[in-house]
């Protein structure tokens, strides 16, 4: 009975576990779906292309108040550009500083890497980046 049991506890935590998983929950900032396509042939994303490298993407539709998207040198990782700890006012959208994003509201310093500031209770809001081939990025929610 004992390994059964073992056996269907070790069953139900490998398949309830994903590569991309990672919690996305902040009371600050709303979940909205949204799916975008980045060539990075074209001059404004053609920077992502080299290591360590982020752009700010914002047509409308991306994130809350836009995405940074970021090239950590073993694949691409993308940020919302609303400050994580925060409510939504006019100073909570990010700006961009080399490998870190700067929240003007408090001076908090988020690092592209890890989407962490130090003594912070939440994290960036991540979303999912697909490479679809070697020009083109899928970013999504």
């Amino acid at each position: 009975m004992k390994k059964s049991v073992l056996l269907l506890f070790a069953v139900f935590s490998v398949l309830s576990c994903t590569k991309d998983s990672f919690n996305n929950s902040n009371p600050y900032l709303p979940n909205y779906g949204f799916s975008t396509t980045l060539n990075l042939s074209l001059p404004q994303y053609n920077t992502l292309l080299y290591p360590a490298n982020a752009v700010y993407v914002f047509t409308g539709s991306e994130g809350v108040r836009g995405i940074f998207v970021f090239n950590t040198g073993s694949g691409y990782v993308a940020f919302d550009a609303a400050c994580p700890n925060q409510e939504l006012s006019s100073c909570s959208t990010m700006s961009l500083d080399g490998i870190k994003a700067i929240c003007p509201c408090d001076d908090a310093e988020y690092s592209l890497f890890t989407g962490q500031s130090q003594g912070k209770e939440y994290p960036m809001k991540q979303y999912r980046v697909e490479v679809l081939d070697q020009y083109s990025l899928r970013v999504y929610n």
